[in-house]
């Protein structure tokens, strides 16, 4: 759903709450003579991004940012810096029991070498994403073409991918690829797209291609745009009077895609268009929960007015103020949870590259589908074997089920039709992301073509994650070992709802990637204040009464993930493991047995299908084996569990027009023959396409899965029964799906961590 305004930049707020201790203070003298200058100690760190936490026991303060974890005890001579010494040329000092750091501080401390998080990447990685730098090379260039017009808006700057033998070939032995750095740039000519492509270091443009059949995904101007349209329509000010609004400044427009119905809703394909809903402002904090319902109006993006308002019964505002702040209650203040890495972090981060016990993998931001997981590596006694080439969000769609005026177009593609990268929600910590998380700002382009700067756009964090394993042999010591996790996170606010991805190494070799969905309800407004009202039943149709005279619509949340998976290599099968019963034929007293019944899958058309929990599908190498003979595999698994029904397809009849536009949502495994040019299972463009070009098309071929370079692609998701307790603010609902090594390893991969000693208390 389309956002009315996007988070700014912003420097983050640290409450510091500090107990400090009363101290003499005098001028700290420096070791070659003379007076340091001093500066405050708190506000100092702060502005630097540290957090500083007084210790009343222990009688110091500790400090953290990004990867150091420092103590230091006021008139002290040495700091620990992640369980290490380090003299301090000047001590920490009181003066009106206030703390006082000399003002080379921060530099001696946190460029010590003490801390190792980040490295230095001597040879940049292929996949790195575009520099601010590189970013306004690419657009100055295509600026230069006798071709570009300056209306033209900029709907992506990315890199354009070297081959992926290249990439690899980098990866693994360090050979820098052939390919120079180029520069993919797309461009919105009016309702047209153009693709262009940039020779970064010739600062050249390379291609430029109009395309005439297509339309672009919407930008954030647009939404600027149509909040004025509406703000100086007198006709739709005459339709709001209708509805008991006489204030059109109170109102908050949220403008949406409108999809494609062959004409049915009267719309014609060759406008660009945007249908625009409403919410009354009525000072609580939460527009969302004032629908102005039955009232539409039709934007055209180009003509810059309103070219229909649809308007149906007038349904009464819901007024009651419903803040999903907690300004209108107080709850108990809860005491500190801290999570600790006091000798530092077990991972490092060089450059876009993380690595993490054996694991070893590329990110980067993207701005249609968020974090890029590339060159996936696991570290097998000495050797590097492939896991997976690339991995992210593909594309995903929130699908509506109710058929009134203001309901029945919703249908989001979230990625495809506004660019989730692009409406990156900065990460609080503490609160979206725990204390110990190390965050990322990244860097995309915005729609005039300039760099965007997008602060804690990923967090990554180390975690807890249960017992790895247990045994209690009798009258024998306990075995046991922890399970760690490696978690990068991303968030995206489109609108009412936040999406959290995580995607979460195990230090077992498995890969996780849960979705969560957050925010507030999509509501409807209704006449029925409960369910014993005389309209509740046909109010309820559709959704869930959650509040007076307040609906929450049935809906879907539906991701898809691509995978390019390259399982110890890039030549593997598919295959198909189903459990069976059969009859005993080995004697005794039992009548059945259990056995595995094992087939290729052989074509992309068979590959794609619906996800029976009760079986096995594997990615296998059969040019591989472990020790006992068996294929290396990874197990994949789209559905791993959540509260809502799984969402096994859209649900629409058959005959609904977007079944013509998608195919992805309606089954939960796809496989193709690689190609990069397929990149999104909604396609390339779906911003009011007729057609399916994504997932559809790229199978129509039925290429072999035979011994090949293939991609997985993941559809999960939940179909959306709302509740009272989702109301006025949602908790996250996730879903969860895994990829598991199966046979991949000779034996369980943690198995040595039964012979670590116990963290330190």
């Amino acid at each position: 759903m389309a956002m009315t305004r996007f988070l700014p930049s912003r420097k983050t707020a640290l409450a510091l709450a500090i107990a400090l201790v009363s101290t003499a203070w005098q001028p700290a003298a420096l070791s070659h003579g003379g007076e340091a200058h001093m500066v405050p100690m708190t506000k100092t760190l702060a502005d630097f991004g540290a957090d500083v936490q007084w210790d009343d026991y222990a009688g110091m303060y500790t400090i953290s940012k990004d990867g150091a974890y420092v103590k230091v005890k006021p008139n002290a001579k040495t700091a620990m810096v992640n369980g290490k010494p380090l003299a301090l040329q000047v001590p920490v000092v009181m003066k009106n029991n206030q703390p006082w750091i000399a003002e080379g501080f921060i530099n001696e401390v946190f460029q010590s070498g003490l801390d190792q998080t980040f490295q230095v990447e001597k040879k940049p990685h292929p996949l790195n994403a575009l520099t601010a730098r590189e970013i306004t090379q690419a657009v100055e260039a295509v600026k230069k073409s006798p071709d570009f017009k300056p209306a033209m808006r900029f709907t992506e700057v990315s890199l354009y991918e070297p081959p992926k033998d290249q990439v690899w070939n980098f990866a693994l032995s360090g050979k820098p690829v052939s390919t120079p750095r180029q520069a993919r740039v797309t461009m919105l000519d009016g309702i047209h797209i153009v693709e262009s492509t940039v020779d970064l270091s010739q600062q050249k443009v390379l291609s430029w291609t109009p395309l005439k059949e297509a339309q672009g995904m919407v930008l954030l101007d647009d939404f600027a745009s149509v909040q004025t349209i509406i703000s100086n329509s007198t006709e739709f000010a005459a339709a709001l009077k209708k509805h008991g609004i006489n204030d059109p400044k109170k109102v908050i427009t949220t403008p949406l895609t409108v999809g494609y119905f062959d004409g049915k809703d009267g719309l014609r394909q060759d406008q660009r268009l945007l249908k625009v809903i409403s919410y009354l402002d009525t000072g609580d904090g939460n527009y969302w929960a004032h629908p102005i319902e039955n009232l539409v109006a039709v934007v055209d993006l180009e003509q810059k007015k309103i070219i229909k308002i649809e308007d149906g019964t007038v349904v009464p505002v819901p007024t009651a103020a419903r803040p999903y702040d907690g300004r209108d209650r107080t709850a108990p203040a809860q005491k500190p949870l801290q999570i600790i890495e006091p000798e530092g972090k077990n991972y490092t981060i060089t450059g876009d590259m993380i690595h993490w016990g054996n694991w070893d993998f590329h990110l980067r931001l993207d701005s249609r589908v968020g974090p890029v997981i590339s060159t996936v590596t696991w570290n097998d006694n000495g050797t590097r074997r492939k896991i997976m080439y690339q991995g992210s969000l593909g594309g995903m769609i929130v699908p509506y089920g109710d058929p009134d005026i203001g309901w029945y177009f919703k249908a989001y593609l979230d990625s495809g039709d506004y660019g989730m990268g692009t409406l990156t929600s900065p990460i609080e910590r503490g609160k979206d992301a725990p204390q110990n998380a190390v965050f990322l700002d990244e860097t995309i382009a915005d729609y005039t073509g300039k760099p965007m700067s997008i602060p804690r756009a990923i967090a990554v964090f180390e975690r807890y994650a249960g017992p790895e394993f247990k045994h209690q042999e009798l009258g024998k010591p306990n075995v046991s070992a922890e399970r760690r996790e490696l978690v990068v996170r991303w968030i995206s606010t489109v609108g009412n709802y936040d999406y959290i991805f995580d995607w979460i190494f195990h230090d077992n070799g498995v890969i996780g990637i849960d979705a969560g969905a957050t925010g507030i309800e999509a509501v409807k407004g209704v006449n029925a204040r409960t369910m014993h009202d005389p309209s509740a039943k046909d109010d309820t149709r559709y959704g869930t009464l959650i509040d007076h005279n307040i609906v929450g619509t049935t809906h879907q949340h539906i991701y898809n993930f691509r995978l390019d998976l390259d399982v110890d290599g890039e030549n593997n099968s598919l295959v198909a493991m189903d459990p069976v019963v059969k009859a005993n034929s080995a004697g005794g007293p039992r009548s059945s047995t259990m056995q595995i019944n094992q087939y290729a899958i052989g074509t992309e058309q068979e590959a794609a299908s619906k996800f029976d929990p009760g079986t096995i599908r594997l990615l296998s190498n059969p040019n591989k084996e472990n020790r006992m003979g068996n294929p290396v595999s990874y197990q994949i698994i789209p559905y791993a569990g959540g509260t809502h029904p799984v969402a096994t397809g859209a649900n629409f009849a058959k005959d609904e027009w977007i079944y013509h536009r998608l195919s992805f949502m309606d089954k939960q495994l796809w496989v193709t023959r690689y190609n990069p040019e397929e990149r999104y299972p909604e396609g390339k463009y779906p911003n009011r396409s007729t057609h399916d070009t994504g997932l559809g098309a790229f199978s129509k071929d039925n290429q072999s899965l035979e011994n090949s370079d293939n991609v997985v692609w993941i559809t999960t998701g939940t179909t959306h029964v709302a509740r009272a307790e989702e109301w006025p603010i949602m908790p996250t609902e996730w879903v969860h799906t895994l990829l598991k090594p199966w046979n991949f390893f000779n034996e369980t991969p943690s198995i040595n961590q039964a012979g670590k000693p116990a963290a330190k208390p």
